[in-house]
C-alpha cells in the first residue's frame, strides 16, 4: 500500500496554487470544478500528489493547524536563500539534529506546516 495523495482544504485556490506551484515548484496536473461546487487541483511530480480542495460554501472549516508535509531538498541553505528572495518567511528552524539531517519549516497560505529536509545517506 502507498499514499496516493494528501488532501488539504484551502480558503483560496489561486493563492494556494501559487504557493505550491510557483514557490514549491510542484506542477499542476489537474484543476477542475468550482462553478457551484468545490474546486479541486492535483499537484506534484511523484506518485504522491498534493490535492487542494476549495469549497466556498464550507469556508468555516479548520485549515492546516494539525498538518505537516515534508519535502526532500538538496540544500536547506540554498532553499532558505531562495525563499527569502521571494519574501516567504521561515516559520521554524533551521535545525540540524545530526550531521546527516537538516530541516526547517514554512507555512502555506492556509497554515499548513511545510517541512524541507536535507538528508545525507
Amino acid at each position: 500500500m502507498k499514499i496516493c495523495w494528501i488532501m488539504i482544504f484551502v480558503k483560496n485556490m489561486d493563492e494556494s496554487i501559487q504557493f505550491y506551484h510557483e514557490i514549491l515548484d510542484l506542477p499542476v496536473n489537474k484543476r477542475f470544478g468550482g462553478i457551484k461546487g468545490p474546486e479541486i487541483a492535483f499537484l506534484g511530480d511523484s506518485e504522491t500528489q498534493v490535492e487542494l480542495v476549495c469549497n466556498p460554501e464550507k469556508l468555516d472549516g479548520i485549515y492546516g493547524s494539525n498538518i505537516s508535509i515534508g519535502f526532500d531538498v538538496v540544500s536547506v541553505d540554498n532553499l532558505i536563500s531562495d525563499l527569502q528572495k521571494k519574501a516567504i518567511p521561515i516559520y521554524d528552524g533551521p535545525y540540524q539534529p545530526t550531521a546527516k539531517l537538516k530541516f526547517f519549516y514554512v507555512l502555506d497560505p492556509n497554515g499548513v506546516s511545510i517541512q524541507f529536509v536535507e538528508r545525507h545517506h
